[in-house]
């Protein structure tokens, strides 16, 4: 709503403008009259609507045409006044004032006219008959009223209804000739009612209608009053209320009727409440909410706006299946003014075998809206009307910013749940299988046209029992241009072509020019491991070059599966990056080296049955509370304990010198 009110009068000399003004201040009619009064600024607690109100009076013996003009451009509302008792004071009004404000304002923003028939103290008639046919001829004319300054008459009525003209004007809802509501009207008010049908059957119930009534005004209808609305739109409409609720058509002819009966106000605090301005587009303010992000910090959304968000997935997943079919989609999207998802979506996150997105698919996609641009995703959340059915403030409220990566980096601990991994690798080492692989599709699922690839793949992993958001993007295979955004992330992923000669290089190069004294965590993918490994020209070999740089050995991967590709390796790049201070032995998976072949050992099935055996004996072996207390058993353990740690250096000593 508006900061303050600039009501401006104007009109043929001697009509009262001035008078009129005096009036109402002093609430008395005023022996001497000057030619023109002061601007006077009445406060906003003294005014119906709550807002600062200035009047500004015009005389034609003090005032210059330019200043006229300068008056005319900075008014909110202009009351032209005309005496009832003085034809040629009327005349004027189509004559010359109408037109002197239609050529000196803006045609797309028209200045509200009233229409001010002062002295009808006067005269015994009303001049409605006269004033009608001008009101009917000028859609800007918001209203007339006819009042006396000397009796008082109408004169609060007079600057109210200015007041209003303003802050709830007509000319954007209602069109008088057709006597119906504008399209921009309509359209508003379609996307009220279906933010508001929490259950998406087409009718508004009455919990939905009481949380409407409590969003919009503050207090909940009594039952009675709720169930006279009903009635009145059930004697002019047939369709206008089903199964005892509110239908779209009944909702729309109640504003009608609103409009109609001079009641505007209420359709305008309907509409505002749910963000609109005066040109009934969504404000700015609404959509885009002051969020203070410091750097070094990300964005997520918080447990609220996942609630929000599954309860409109589940709103509009009719079938119940768990995947939102392209209707289905299409009509979540309805109150957006376009479609926000293009097909390189579904490229991007889980779908079903139809293509469909799934529920996970659902919440990955907003989880990677947020993490990349939170303005973007604010105001997503405001077209589908977060804060008010959440009853938030704004949609701040769902948005949680992370603290700084340095302060987890030193605490050795995080909160965050998003963790970027930028995928690395020359032209044809397969950064997009990778990314697709992660969303479960093998080779054959892969056929992606060009204008619907994406570069980004999201989905859920876990690490010990936590679901975390693993973001995949592939970097741009341009060895030398790589921006910061390239750069900033919780792991890397460098990818290269087995089958490719040259393909490590660029990862060796990537890797020494931008993260060898990077306190990022990197891991090297041996992709395309199906086919015949050959020995790539470079200085060292992959493994080597990982050891020398102290990094996991390469990870095999091939997404040429017949089932859907496994999933460990991502989780080992979630456990990199939720965890860049550890240094994780378990991502080695060679087979090769000696911590490969302990592990194997110490996993084999022989010295499991040995270690199974020994328990069983132990735990049958009846031991009294004497033997637990006898030294003799002490040392007994004791020389068993150090026993076996010998002889598994010795073993282990023996691998690495065979290694």
């Amino acid at each position: 709503m508006r900061k303050d009110v600039r009501i401006l009068l104007v009109g043929e000399p001697k009509v009262g403008k001035t008078s009129l003004i005096m009036s109402l201040v002093s609430e008395e009619f005023p022996t001497v009259v000057p030619y023109r009064a002061e601007e006077i600024t009445i406060p906003a607690d003294v005014t119906p609507e709550r807002v600062p109100t200035h009047i500004v009076d015009y005389s034609e013996a003090e005032q210059t045409d330019e200043q006229l003009l300068q008056e005319i451009s900075k008014a909110n509302v202009i009351c032209i006044v005309y005496a009832v008792n003085n034809k040629t004071s009327i005349e004027k009004v189509t004559s010359y004032w109408i037109p002197l404000i239609t050529d000196n304002t803006d045609k797309d923003s028209r200045v509200p006219l009233i229409l001010v028939g002062n002295k009808s103290d006067l005269v015994e008639h009303s001049s409605m008959e006269t004033i009608l046919p001008i009101m009917n001829q000028y859609s800007e004319i918001e209203t007339c009223v006819e009042c006396s300054a000397k009796n008082l008459k109408n004169i609060s009525e007079l600057f109210y209804y200015a007041q209003k003209a303003v802050l709830h004007p007509t000319s954007p809802l209602y069109c008088p000739e057709k006597k119906d509501m504008k399209p921009n009207c309509v359209k508003a008010l379609t996307r009220i009612f279906k933010v508001s049908d929490l259950d998406n059957d087409g009718i508004l119930n009455d919990n939905e209608l009481n949380l409407f009534q409590r969003t919009c005004f503050n207090m909940p209808l009594e039952p009675q009053a709720l169930e006279d609305v009903k009635n009145v739109v059930r004697k002019n409409l047939t369709d206008g209320v089903c199964e005892n609720g509110l239908t779209l058509k009944g909702f729309l002819f109640l504003h009608t009727l609103f409009i109609q009966r001079g009641r505007h106000e209420t359709t305008w605090t309907v509409l505002r409440r749910f963000g609109y301005d005066d040109d009934l587009e969504l404000h700015q303010d609404y959509l885009f909410p002051p969020l203070k992000i410091p750097p070094d910090c990300t964005t997520e959304l918080n447990h609220t706006a996942y609630l929000f968000l599954q309860s409109v997935f589940d709103k509009h997943d009719k079938d119940r299946d768990c995947a939102l079919s392209p209707e289905e989609l299409s009509d979540l999207f309805d109150v957006f003014p376009y479609m926000p998802w293009g097909a390189d979506v579904n490229n991007t996150i889980c779908t079903n075998d139809q293509g469909w997105i799934t529920y996970q698919g659902y919440l990955s996609q907003w989880t990677l809206t947020t993490y990349l641009d939170v303005q973007r995703c604010l105001e997503y959340l405001g077209y589908l009307g977060y804060s008010i059915i959440a009853e938030q403030e704004s949609q701040v409220a769902a948005i949680t910013v992370t603290r700084d990566k340095k302060i987890d980096l030193q605490k050795k601990q995080t909160q965050r749940g998003v963790f970027r991994c930028n995928v690395f690798g020359d032209v044809g080492s397969g950064k997009s299988g990778f990314l697709q692989a992660f969303l479960g599709r093998n080779l054959m699922q892969q056929t992606i046209k060009e204008e619907h690839r994406s570069y980004y793949a999201i989905s859920t992993s876990y690490v010990y029992g936590q679901e975390k958001y693993l973001l995949l993007h592939e970097v741009f295979p341009d060895f030398d241009y790589l921006s910061d955004a390239d750069l900033a992330c919780d792991i890397v992923c460098l990818v290269y072509d087995v089958s490719n000669p040259y393909s490590f290089g660029y990862c060796a190069k990537v890797f020494k020019q931008y993260f060898t004294d990077c306190k990022i965590p990197c891991m090297m993918i041996a992709a395309k491991s199906d086919l015949p490994e050959t020995k790539q020209f470079y200085a060292c070999s992959p493994l080597e070059f990982c050891r020398r740089h102290k990094m996991p050995p390469p990870q095999s991967f091939t997404c040429n599966t017949a089932a859907a590709p496994s999933k460990d390796i991502y989780t080992k790049l979630t456990t990199m990056a939720v965890y860049p201070h550890a240094r994780l032995r378990c991502m080695c998976t060679c087979n090769r080296c000696t911590f490969c072949l302990c592990q194997n050992l110490l996993n084999s099935e022989l010295l499991q049955t040995v270690r199974a055996k020994l328990h069983a004996v132990v735990l049958r072996r009846h031991m009294s509370q004497a033997d637990l207390k006898s030294s003799t058993f002490w040392l007994r353990a004791s020389v068993g304990a150090t026993l076996f740690a010998v002889l598994g250096f010795a073993m282990y000593r023996v691998l690495l010198k065979a290694r």
